[in-house]
């Protein structure tokens, strides 16, 4: 079963973000102007909800995702709803979503759609390895991972 290494790793690029963040410095200033186009192993990528939080899996009417362009617009889906808004991304893997959008369509898993777009909007820092997207809170908690899809 893949629950158990995957949540190991979850756990040790936790810890790994953790040491780094702890480092000191000033805060990393989020890059988000108009005019600068966003570059990245991020960008112009499909990412699927894998888990949120460190292990567990949510059964939507349709997958999760999200899709960051060049000029940092976000669309997606939150599991029910079509999902808009800005991407900035900036030193030292910092990341902020804004504007975020959903269009509210009745969906009998509202919760967990909600619980998608909130992890969204917590984002603080992310790390990627290899086809795995994770989202630290400002805290350094983890709050979900995604898969890049090819």
């Amino acid at each position: 079963m893949m629950i158990k290494p995957l949540r190991n790793a979850l756990l040790l690029l936790a810890a790994a973000l953790l040491l780094a963040a702890c480092s000191g410095g000033p805060a990393p200033r989020v890059v988000g102007e108009p005019s600068a186009a966003l570059e990245g192993p991020m960008v112009d990528q499909r990412w699927n909800l894998l888990l949120v939080g460190t292990h567990e899996r949510l059964s939507m009417p349709e997958r999760p995702f999200f899709v960051i362009d060049r000029q940092g617009r976000l669309s997606g889906s939150d599991g029910c709803n079509r999902l808009t808004g800005r991407a900035a991304l900036g030193e030292n893997q910092r990341i902020a979503f804004t504007e975020l959008a959903t269009t509210r369509r009745a969906c009998p898993r509202a919760e967990d759609a909600a619980r998608v777009t909130g992890m969204l909007e917590n984002a603080y820092r992310y790390l990627i390895d290899h086809d795995r997207l994770v989202f630290f809170g400002p805290d350094q908690r983890v709050l979900g991972g995604w898969r890049r899809v090819d």
